[in-house]
């Protein structure tokens, strides 16, 4: 197992059980226990909901070999070149064939297009530009699906624990308050492969566990002691998706004399993988219906259109309501017995279930791009991503840097939803690895397709600039860590037995 040093919100050296490794265990199957707030599809039927430009796929479904994946990479070096020259062959059926075979090489194939295809027609070019978004379009939605985890050979909870985080790439901060949790606990692993959250809470419920959100980041989850009236984690969740949900507040608001406003109100914490932080989270009103265990109809009140649920990548987390229409009470809603008395029947004790939609964009996998200060113009292109420095302006004792990202097929990401954009890690790396934070930033620009954001920064070493032209370091380079793609992500949810006050 990997262990690591980080601080977490300035607490001293805490243990941090890390992995980068990718594991390919997505054709595992799922089984899932009984809960009380049940999920409501297999992940296949989830990984189905992601929208993305169709991609056709000949890979293996299970992991090749080595030498069988040396020859892959071999022949798709050979075959590539030939593929792209057969793009401008004289022949239509061939060059129909040649542009499927590039697609059904996928995202791998892109590595070995030839650097120089000015000789390439208009049509040929015109051709491999829809190849190329056929993989990038693959590659994103390889990367969005479902994580999956196997803990069928984890004995203790740090082999739980290293299992999930090489399945998922989130790392457990074990000792947030200073002293580490006990990584030797024995724990009795599933016999199946599970989705992250539900292998995590089953691994957390073993050993008395929990999760404290706010001493995490968008890449770690910090894990606590567990308070004695917690209930289990898997009997009051859903799992959805990337999501998972937990009903944690029933409100019912009866309005005497101005019925309309009624309400019956869930509180709800939503909880993401840490890593992959939605983008625009909202809830359908519409899509929302339940059942009360008495067969009465539980519907949403008809104010608004969404839910909007806050997202940040510093947390994990949210939570919002659930506005539903107040029932009536037995005896309101119903008529008078045979002695004229009104009818007294039993009134709904729970809410037998309630299901709706999540609609989201989700970022595909993080990138690093790395801009020499000191090159004019430099850019740098990442999957649909192209992040640009403009401008570097000094205005002592600070340098402002401008730099413009644009994102290919932006489409919602960057309507409404930029917020994401001005979250990303961005800093200056000196050639000794020191490393300047931004001061704060500046939107100058804001169009489709991206933005122009300027950046200041204190470039100088003890109050002194150091440097050559415009007193910048040398061997300085900007560093901007962000996700390179988003798609579109849609999937429905269910919660069922919560009971009413």
């Amino acid at each position: 197992m990997n262990f690591a040093s980080k601080n977490v919100l300035n607490i001293p050296v805490p243990t941090v059980v890390s992995s980068r490794v990718r594991a390919d265990i997505l054709s595992a199957a799922m089984g899932f226990g009984s809960r009380r707030i049940a999920m409501l599809m297999p992940i296949a039927m989830i990984c189905t909901s992601l929208v993305a430009v169709p991609a056709i796929s000949d890979q293996p479904d299970s992991v090749p070999a080595a030498d069988s994946v040396n020859e892959l990479t071999a022949d798709l070096a050979a075959d590539v070149p030939i593929w792209i020259a057969e793009l401008d062959a004289p022949k239509a059926q061939a060059r129909r064939e040649a542009e499927q075979r590039l697609i059904q090489a996928g995202p791998d194939a892109a590595q070995h297009v030839p650097v120089i295809l000015d000789h390439l027609s208009i049509d040929a070019q015109q051709r491999l530009a829809r190849i190329q978004k056929q993989w990038q379009a693959s590659a994103t939605r390889t990367e969005l699906e479902l994580t999956v985890v196997k803990l069928q050979n984890a004995k203790t909870l740090g082999d739980a624990l290293e299992a999930i985080s090489t399945a998922s790439g989130v790392e457990f901060d074990t000792a947030p308050g200073g002293a580490s949790l006990d990584l030797t606990q024995k724990i009795r692993p599933p016999s199946v492969a599970l989705g992250f959250w539900e292998s995590l809470d089953t691994v957390l419920d073993q050993t008395n566990l929990d999760i404290n959100f706010y001493a995490g980041d968008h890449e770690t989850l910090a894990l606590i002691p567990r308070s004695e009236d917690r209930p289990s984690r898997v009997d009051s969740a859903a799992y959805s998706g990337i999501y998972r949900l937990e009903p944690t507040i029933v409100t019912a608001r009866r309005v005497l004399g101005s019925p309309l406003q009624s309400s019956l109100n869930l509180t709800i914490v939503i909880s993401w993988q840490p890593n992959r932080t939605p983008i625009g989270l909202t809830i359908p009103i519409a899509e929302l219906s339940g059942k009360l265990d008495n067969e009465v109809d539980l519907k949403p009140q008809t104010s608004g259109k969404t839910i909007d649920v806050a997202t940040t990548t510093e947390l994990a987390m949210s939570q919002f309501y659930l506005p539903m229409q107040l029932p009536q009470r037995n005896f309101e809603a119903g008529g008078l017995n045979r002695g004229g008395a009104a009818q007294m029947s039993q009134d709904a004790t729970e809410i037998k279930r309630i299901s709706g939609q999540i609609t989201a964009l989700l970022p595909g996998e993080r990138r690093r791009f790395e801009l020499p200060l000191d090159t004019p113009a430099a850019s740098d292109k990442q999957d649909a991503m192209t992040v640009s420095i403009e401008a570097v302006r000094e205005s002592e004792p600070l340098h402002e840097i401008r730099v413009g990202v644009e994102l290919e097929s932006a489409g919602r990401a960057l309507e409404s939803h930029r917020q994401w954009i001005f979250q990303n890690e961005v800093y200056v790396e000196l050639a000794n690895g020191r490393r300047h934070d931004h001061l704060g930033f500046e939107v100058y620009r804001q169009t489709g397709s991206g933005v122009g954001i300027g950046y200041l920064f204190d470039l100088s070493e003890g109050g002194t600039p150091v440097g050559g032209p415009q007193n910048l370091p040398p061997g300085a380079k900007l560093i901007y860590e962000s996700p390179t793609s988003v798609m579109k992500n849609q999937v429905p949810f269910l919660l069922n037995g919560i009971p009413l006050p």
